[in-house]
């Protein structure tokens, strides 16, 4: 199967939109993960004076869970699916947080930034340029500043690839043909098979210039099968003389 890319993943995720919140809360743990992920970034007094970017927002589920990490920070989140920031548009949220509808490269030609934080859930194994992706987050980021990357990368485990095909093609996949988006649903079934592994996405960021980078696991059935990645646009004292 060919994975969607660019325009058509983005009107994948549109058509997909409405009922993407109901469908992810079918997967157990999914909220409570991206909160675990938005506080390994282990931001200092709940955000305060911080201005933090969720990369690759969705329907806000990656967004609540910042704000609940840093409920004091400044946060801007951005899309490139229309369909999906309405969903997160219409959710109440406080007037510290911002959505932008934008790509991660169409970010750096505007004045938004620099960021002492990115989140990014679910969005790497979607781009195309993945490196191109890593090296806008750098430019987008403070010296010193945070990433937190949370995202489907197996261990590399037969095991964990014989796991993830089960839920997929017993409950993902036949969920999501019931709403009409079932090239969707393939294609994550797909991506995650042919994404890094973890070890494979860490030496990634390594060679993106990336400093203190480590995979770290979560809890459930996802063990081994979702990781926190998180890493430094250099050094915390490089960070510390850009204030």
């Amino acid at each position: 199967m060919t994975l969607l890319h660019d325009r058509d993943l983005a009107r994948a995720f549109d058509h997909a939109s409405g009922t993407y919140d109901r469908l992810t809360g079918l997967n157990p743990g999914y909220r409570t993960d991206l909160l675990r992920s938005a506080r390994r970034l282990r931001l200092p007094g709940d955000g305060a004076g911080l201005h933090l970017l969720d990369l690759g927002c969705g329907t806000g589920a990656s967004t609540r869970a910042l704000l609940r990490a840093a409920p004091r920070a400044r946060i801007t989140a951005v899309d490139a699916s229309a369909g999906m920031l309405r969903q997160a548009l219409a959710k109440p949220w406080p007037d510290g947080v911002r959505f932008l509808h934008l790509s991660a490269e169409e970010l750096t030609t505007t004045d938004e930034g620099p960021f002492d934080a990115v989140f990014a859930a679910y969005l790497f194994r979607n781009v195309s340029d993945p490196d191109g992706v890593l090296g806008t987050v750098r430019t987008l980021l403070r010296p010193g500043g945070r990433l937190a990357v949370h995202e489907y990368s197996l261990q590399g485990s037969p095991a964990h690839r014989a796991l993830w095909t089960a839920v997929c093609l017993g409950v993902i996949i036949p969920a999501g043909t019931l709403t009409g988006d079932r090239a969707l649903y393939r294609h994550l079934w797909r991506s995650v098979l042919a994404f890094d592994t973890a070890s494979a996405f860490t030496g990634r960021l390594t060679r993106a210039g990336f400093t203190d980078v480590r995979a770290l696991p979560l809890a459930g059935w996802q063990t081994g099968i979702t990781h926190t990645f998180v890493a430094r646009n250099g050094s915390a004292e490089a960070g510390e003389a850009a204030r």
